[in-house]
């Protein structure tokens, strides 16, 4: 099923000894169109520092109670690497995270998460990668703050039509099917979704989102 991103802000996530502290922003990345890891914004525990879940650590979501329950401890939670989530978070970072979770690397491998496309499916591995050296991976981060790009402009090639209000997301595989557009500047009070294949590049700089779409094929697009 497709899911609000914006809905899902607020989750609880509870560890199996109690809960870890609310959801306030999910980490995308660009290259793949996936969430790759919940923000996570933790109780007295923790003194107040937001730390990164994947999906790989989900055991069940409880949709009516909006919980996402891990197969995590609160003490494993509470000693996982420290990452400054309010700056870019690097494959040294990610390798980090991978190696004291014993998470495999997704991005060595084709498929959405590694060599499937489900999260679940690192999760019943043990990583082999765990004691490896860290990656090499170095370049451009592809890990964007879906909370940041909410509002960014869509530059489509010919002109520039509404802002991005929203990710629609699987909630199995955790990929983004559509990116919500809001064209209410241009035409009242319509929103379009247009799928993320279309996007070429994110600009934080300028706060756009590029698209390989013009501006009436964006217009025409399916209404939300």
């Amino acid at each position: 099923m497709l899911r609000s991103l914006k809905d899902l802000e607020g989750y609880t996530a509870s560890a199996t000894d109690g809960d870890v502290g609310r959801a306030v922003d999910f980490l995308l990345d660009d290259e793949r169109w996936a969430v790759r890891y919940l923000v996570v914004e933790p109780g007295t525990f923790l003194d107040g520092v937001q730390v990164l879940v994947s999906p790989i650590s989900f055991r069940e979501i409880e949709w009516p109670t909006h919980r996402f329950h891990l197969a995590l401890t609160m003490d494993k939670v509470r000693n996982s690497p420290s990452i400054d989530v309010d700056k870019p978070v690097s494959r040294q970072h990610e390798g980090s995270f991978s190696r004291y979770y014993g998470f495999p690397y997704y991005w060595r491998s084709s498929g959405l998460w590694g060599v499937s496309s489900y999260p679940s499916a690192l999760a019943e591995n043990e990583s082999k990668e765990a004691s490896a050296a860290p990656p090499e991976e170095s370049g451009d981060v592809h890990l964007r703050s879906a909370r940041d790009v909410r509002g960014y402009q869509i530059q489509g090639t010919d002109d520039a039509v509404g802002h991005v209000a929203d990710f629609l997301v699987d909630d199995e595989t955790w990929q983004v099917r559509y990116l919500v557009i809001d064209t209410s500047a241009w035409w009242f009070g319509r929103k379009v979704l247009i799928a993320p294949e279309w996007a070429t590049r994110i600009s934080l700089e300028e706060g756009k989102v590029y698209v390989d779409l013009a501006r009436e094929a964006i217009r025409t697009s399916p209404e939300w």
